[in-house]
């Protein structure tokens, strides 16, 4: 008899190559990026991140710089983030996303680069 701990492992494996780990406070996904909790939001209007700072506190996002890469339909569209009080990050979109669409997060956050990497459910 083959020993099931292989299927074990591997579905463990599956599991954490996840983007995405869970809903987050504002019922969207998250993800840690460089040690930052970071929630994605998609509405039929725009796109909002919600960035977490180390310590578990929303994090500052004035002055920020970022952008986010959608990637749709065979097309990449980039969407300029501007800040938004207390620790969000936001763009209209001039459609609402597909089913399946990857979208990028790529900002410059307290001296260091944050990427995070979600799919449109």
């Amino acid at each position: 008899m083959r020993s099931p701990l292989p299927t074990v492992i591997l579905a463990i494996a599956l599991a954490l190559a996840s983007p995405c780990l869970a809903a987050g406070p504002n019922g969207g996904q998250t993800t840690v990026a460089d040690s930052h909790p970071i929630e994605f939001v998609a509405t039929d209007t725009g796109v909002t991140f919600f960035v977490t700072g180390e310590d578990g506190k929303p994090a500052d996002t004035a002055g920020l710089s970022a952008k986010a890469f959608v990637q749709a339909a065979g097309k990449t569209e980039t969407l300029t983030l501007k800040p938004a009080a207390p620790n969000k990050l936001v763009a209209e979109l001039k459609a609402p996303l597909t089913a399946g669409a990857k979208v990028v997060l790529s900002a410059k956050m307290h001296g260091h680069n944050i990427q995070a990497r979600f799919e449109k459910q």
